[in-house]
């Protein structure tokens, strides 16, 4: 337990440095860090202390496979809504072809289990989101969750929603439903009850800031086994270590939301993903 409970920490420590997305050191850094260069091991005590983690870089694909070329290839969704537009895949709803439930477009390249996924997204209104380590929801079937689409998920989802009420937090599709709030780090006990462990560097309000309506914003993902941690434009909006053995799921279906609603449009580019 203790080592599980360690590598976790280290890795809540190191993701907790995630920004500047451009991978830059902040201002002044970058000074310190040319004068200490090529000095070995005497450089390394004038700074007064230890020198922190390097910034994570989102440009940085090292690892990393393209898994959108640019053509519907390995993906699997409703024509009606989902195409692939210039260099994004698009969905799009309009008034005239409304959604009466959710549907997605499903990545039919593997269930990913430990991964890193790096994609950028921009969104016209409503609501959508990036499932991942999900299931497929077959048609037909009766009661409360029963679906009559070919192309439904359920699992985790990366939220995204237009007006960034909840944008950066961990939901579960057809699920637990919301898993934490913006800017927290939770863990989710054995009995399925979330607890908030810790606050993140920014608080909902500036987390929200950050997100740029209407323009290409960037995403993060990262899952390790029970752990998993949500990077939006280079900062840290999630971080939630899962231990309801019951409700979670450690591998699954890679796919993007298009939700009921108001008419919207919703598209990914350069989408990349690493396998662990």
């Amino acid at each position: 337990m203790c080592g599980v409970l360690g590598a976790t920490a280290l890795l809540f420590a190191a993701v907790l440095s995630a920004q500047p997305p451009t991978g830059q050191p902040p201002a002044g850094q970058a000074a310190a860090g040319e004068s200490q260069r090529g000095q070995g091991r005497e450089g390394r005590g004038r700074g007064g202390g230890p020198r922190g983690a390097a910034p994570l870089n989102f440009a940085d694909r090292t690892g990393f496979k393209s898994i959108f070329d640019g053509t519907m290839k390995g993906w699997d969704g409703d024509s009606a809504y989902w195409k692939a537009e210039g260099d994004a895949l698009v969905g799009t709803t309009t008034a005239e072809n409304p959604l009466k439930e959710n549907t997605f477009v499903i990545w039919r390249g593997g269930e990913p289990a430990d991964f890193e996924l790096k994609l950028e997204y921009r969104m016209s209104s409503t609501n959508s989101g990036i499932q991942f380590r999900s299931a497929h929801v077959p048609p037909g079937g009766e009661g409360r969750g029963a679906v009559t689409g070919k192309w439904v998920l359920k699992g985790y989802q990366a939220d995204i929603d237009f007006a960034n009420q909840f944008t950066g937090m961990i939901y579960e599709e057809r699920g637990r439903g919301f898993l934490m709030q913006r800017g927290q780090a939770v863990e989710i006990g054995p009995d399925g009850v979330s607890r908030q462990i810790g606050n993140l560097e920014r608080n909902a309000d500036e987390l929200k800031a950050l997100v740029k309506a209407g323009e290409w914003n960037t995403v993060h993902l990262i899952a390790r086994g029970n752990t998993i941690m949500n990077i939006v434009n280079g900062h840290v909006t999630a971080f939630i270590v899962d231990d309801d053995a019951k409700g979670r799921a450690l591998k699954g279906l890679l796919g993007f939301q298009i939700h009921t609603g108001p008419p919207m449009k919703i598209e990914f580019k350069n989408i990349y993903l690493k396998t662990l």
